[in-house]
């Protein structure tokens, strides 16, 4: 959806890091019972649904992994050029594989995927070269009131959160341009 997004109304997709839950110890965690009781009142039919649509696969994972090296290494791919491209990957392996991305074999399986050298990747990260970066950047998003994922902030300004329909993020840019225009 955002690569349509892209290439119909010419913007730019920057992804950002944010915790979730920064409580999330390095192994995970079980989900919490609020989660379990909206699976089972059909809320993952709804992503299934919009994922089905855009062509992808979409599975829950059965626990809240820790992300912090995930993102981490998502800084590692922005450097070398890779930074979407890796993002999609790490994406389709927790919610079309079920992958747990807070495990390095999963994240080197996606950085070479994209081309990018998974020895070195990890070498770097473990070293915490962007540790205080990606807090920033969690620090930063909590400043401007980003309490869930995904949320998209448009021009610094509109944010849309949640998994939404193509529609909202259309209508929004309409919305922005009429403002603009008028």
């Amino acid at each position: 959806m955002v690569d349509l997004l892209k290439a119909e109304h010419n913007v730019d997709v920057d992804w950002r890091p944010y915790y979730l839950r920064p409580d999330t110890p390095p192994e995970g965690m079980e989900l919490p019972d609020y989660i379990l009781r909206a699976r089972a009142n059909g809320a993952d039919e709804r992503l299934k649904s919009m994922a089905k649509t855009h062509g992808m696969e979409f599975n829950s994972p059965d626990r809240i992994y820790n992300t912090r090296i995930a993102h981490e290494a998502t800084e590692y791919a922005r450097e070398y050029g890779k930074g979407n491209e890796f993002h999609h990957v790490v994406f389709r392996k927790v919610y079309a594989e079920a992958l747990d991305i807070s495990q390095w074999d999963v994240l080197r399986s996606a950085a070479e995927e994209v081309g990018l050298d998974a020895d070195d990747m990890q070498t770097v990260v473990d070293g915490g070269r962007y540790t205080a970066h990606v807090a920033g950047q969690v620090q930063q998003a909590q400043q401007i009131g980003v309490t869930g994922v995904p949320t998209y902030v448009i021009n610094e300004r509109y944010a849309i959160v949640g998994a939404q329909p193509y529609e909202a993020f259309k209508n929004a840019l309409a919305q922005i341009a009429a403002m603009k225009d008028g």
